[in-house]
């Protein structure tokens, strides 16, 4: 039988035509800085539905409201609750707690004899 050597042959060093290579630098953030980011009470987003729901039925929320409703999700988020029912005087609304966006919204009298689904807590005001 023949022997066959083989020789590896040095490949030439790759050469990158225009400008060269700069490292570029990121601020780095340590693991607590994103951690105490991502534990800061998120600001309730009103999605496109829940505005429009909002406005064909005459639901009326003040700042006031709206900031108590934040606070309350937020506390929601943190005991695990990823979408909840809340229930107020004037209003239903379903949010997901998970990314702090109201999906839907209702009137008391609508939602009276309504079956919600797809919710794992529910936070009353009054």
């Amino acid at each position: 039988m023949d022997n066959i050597n083989i020789h590896r042959i040095p490949s030439p060093p790759f050469i990158r035509q225009g400008k060269p290579i700069q490292s570029v630098q990121s601020p780095k953030q340590s693991f607590l800085e994103h951690l105490n980011k991502a534990k800061e009470p998120a600001e309730l987003k009103i999605s496109k539905h829940a505005s429009d729901r909002l406005k064909e039925r005459g639901i009326q929320i003040s700042e006031s409201e709206w900031a108590h409703i934040a606070d309350k999700v937020n506390e929601a988020k943190t005991k695990g609750i990823k979408e909840s029912l809340v229930l107020m005087d004037q209003a239903a609304l379903i949010i997901s707690a998970r990314n702090s966006t109201v999906i839907t919204a209702m009137d008391r009298m609508e939602a009276k004899d309504q079956l919600f689904t797809n919710i794992d807590g529910t936070i009353v005001l009054s």
